[in-house]
């Protein structure tokens, strides 16, 4: 494991996310209802900014640009572009349907420790 401290603990307040570099990857933290999730900052379908996503109430991440939904816990897709029935086929097709890489995370002695493969 490589375990990379990104931050102090009250650099991320909860209910607060912040996007970090850890090992040349940027990483997007979250803060919210006690637990904390360390994710690909960008979305795998069009590779858009997921800092301004949705946050579910099943432990979940929505695209804010074209909504694909993801689990914060495990990366699955829980639900992949569903755009209109015009448009939506033309953007699955243009990049298939992946996982979010995602990244153990922990707060210990006052910071927030993420493991990040070497890249």
């Amino acid at each position: 494991m490589s375990w990379i401290k990104v931050l102090s603990q009250s650099e991320l307040p909860e209910g607060s996310r912040r996007v970090v570099r850890a090992s040349g990857r940027s990483i997007l933290l979250i803060r919210n209802k006690g637990k904390l999730w360390a994710i690909q900052s960008s979305c795998p379908h069009m590779a858009w900014p997921l800092q301004f996503g949705r946050l579910t109430g099943d432990e979940g991440i929505v695209c804010a640009l074209h909504h694909s939904a993801f689990d914060l816990n495990t990366g699955d897709v829980k639900d992949w572009s569903p755009w209109p029935p015009v448009i939506g086929p033309m953007l699955q097709n243009v990049s298939r349907r992946k996982a979010l890489p995602i990244y153990p995370a922990r707060v210990q002695d006052g910071s927030i420790w993420v493991d990040v493969p070497e890249a």
